[in-house]
């Protein structure tokens, strides 16, 4: 009986689009809004919940791999532009300790200066200017 209902889910889910970054998003979304509804019983949530539920398994079982495949990709571009930018401040954050970062006054193009060098003279490697700070 298990290997007829393994051959059985297999054969089912040949052809179909299966899960993907955006579908296990929502899923997980859908468990974060049960939870809540939990706590607040609030109908509009639970309903929310159901909409995100109904998707994300719509999403699993369509046949239709090219539109599945843009929506994926979509959301994995917004997800990438999100994680870039908490990663520039990450890496921000851990040089603060060990670097200065200025502005050219003229091009705004950002230098890294070492600290604990005292007053120096910056020369800005796209426009040339030279100024002064303290690192």
């Amino acid at each position: 009986m298990r290997r007829k209902l393994s051959d059985f889910f297999s054969n089912f889910m040949s052809g179909r689009y299966g899960s993907d970054d955006l579908s296990r998003f929502t899923l997980a979304a859908c468990l974060v809004l049960l939870i809540i509804n939990i706590f607040t019983s609030q109908p509009i949530i639970y309903l929310l919940a159901l909409i995100l539920l109904v998707w994300s398994y719509f999403r699993m079982f369509s046949r239709n791999y090219v539109q599945r495949s843009a929506e994926n990709e979509k959301y994995m571009n917004i997800i990438q532009s999100i994680r870039g930018r908490f990663g520039k401040a990450e890496r921000r954050a851990k040089q603060s300790k060990d670097y200065h970062i200025y502005k050219c006054p003229s091009c705004g193009q950002k230098i890294r200066i070492p600290r604990g060098k005292g007053k120096i003279c910056i020369t800005c490697p796209k426009c040339r200017k030279e100024f002064q700070k303290r690192s």
